[in-house]
C-alpha cells in the first residue's frame, strides 16, 4: 500500500475529532504533522489539545509541529504555513478539517453565529489554501482535502439549516474552482465526507437527535483520508468522496470495526441523502 512516509501535512482543526484522527493515521506512515488548531490549553469540556495531539502523532511514529492557530486570522494561517516549511523543509498535502456548526432555523441564527460559521467554514478554507498553494505547486504529489459535502441544490437542506448550509457549500464550492484552477499544476483537490453520522464533540450540535451509539467512529474517515492523500494527484481530482465509497473501492469489506456498537443502526449524514438521489 502507498503511503505518506516522509510527507508533510498541514491538518485545520487537529485537536480532537476526525482531524485527530487522520493526523494519527499518517502518523502510523511516519508522516509530518503540523496540528493547527485553536485548542493549545485544556477545554473544560472537549478533549485534546495540539500539544496532546502532538504527543500522540509522536508516538505513533511520526513527527508532530503543534500550532495554535485560528484559521479566521490570515496573518497567523500564513505563519503556521511558513512555520511547517521551515521545520519539515516543505508541504505536501493541506487537510481542510476545522469548521463550525450550528443546526438553526434563519431567525434562530444570529448574525454572529453566521459570521463565525462563514468565516471558519468558507472563508478559513479559501484562506488555508491560498497559503499553501505556492508550497504545495513545488511538491511531488500535493493534495488538498477538504471535509464537506456534495454541493446538492435540494431546498431541504437550506430550509432546515440555512447559514450552516451555505458555509459548508462554500468549502465545497472551493473544491470544484480549485480543482479545476490548479488541476494543470499537477494539485489535487477533493472533497471528502462521511456517509454516516460519526461519533464526535459535534453530536452535540445535534440535539440528542443522534446516539454515539448509531455512529462510526473517525477513523473510517482517517482511513479513507489516507486512500485520496496516497493516490496519483495528477488523476485524482475535483471528487467529492464519501468515505464508505472510498473504501469499498480500496477493497475494504468490513466496515463493523468502524461501528461505535456494531450492528446498531446508522443514521446517514447531512447532505448523504441529496447527494445519492
Amino acid at each position: 500500500m502507498a503511503s505518506l512516509r516522509g510527507k508533510t501535512l498541514f491538518i485545520t482543526g487537529a485537536s480532537r475529532g476526525i482531524g485527530r484522527a487522520i493526523a494519527l493515521r499518517a502518523a502510523a506512515d511516519g508522516a509530518n504533522v503540523t496540528i493547527a488548531a485553536k485548542t493549545a490549553k485544556p477545554h473544560p469540556k472537549l478533549p485534546g489539545t495540539v500539544f496532546t495531539v502532538a504527543k500522540e502523532v509522536e508516538e505513533a511514529g511520526g513527527k508532530a509541529l503543534p500550532l495554535a492557530v485560528d484559521i479566521r486570522d490570515e496573518d497567523a494561517v500564513r505563519s503556521a504555513v511558513d512555520r511547517t516549511v521551515e521545520t519539515f523543509g516543505g508541504l505536501d498535502v493541506l487537510v481542510n478539517n476545522a469548521s463550525a456548526i450550528q443546526l438553526s432555523g434563519t431567525l434562530e441564527t444570529t448574525v454572529k453565529r453566521f459570521d463565525l460559521m462563514w468565516s471558519v467554514n468558507a472563508r478559513g478554507t479559501f484562506v488555508c489554501s491560498q497559503a499553501c498553494l505556492p508550497h504545495l505547486m513545488k511538491a511531488e504529489n500535493p493534495h488538498i482535502l477538504t471535509l464537506s459535502p456534495p454541493p446538492v441544490l435540494d431546498p431541504n437542506w437550506f430550509a432546515r439549516h440555512c447559514a450552516y448550509t451555505i458555509s459548508k457549500y462554500g468549502m465545497s464550492l472551493c473544491v470544484l474552482g480549485m480543482a479545476a484552477e490548479f488541476r494543470d499544476a499537477g494539485i489535487a483537490v477533493n472533497a471528502l465526507w462521511p456517509r454516516t453520522v460519526i461519533a464526535t464533540a459535534a453530536l452535540r450540535m445535534l440535539g440528542g437527535m443522534v446516539t454515539p451509539e448509531r455512529c462510526r467512529k473517525p477513523e473510517i474517515v482517517a482511513d479513507a483520508a489516507h486512500c485520496v492523500l496516497v493516490s496519483d494527484s495528477r488523476a485524482t481530482t475535483g471528487n467529492f468522496f464519501l468515505d464508505e465509497d472510498v473504501l469499498r473501492a480500496a477493497g475494504v469489506t468490513d466496515f463493523d470495526r468502524y461501528a461505535v456498537e456494531p450492528g446498531a443502526p446508522l443514521v446517514p449524514d447531512l447532505f448523504v441523502a441529496a447527494a445519492e438521489h
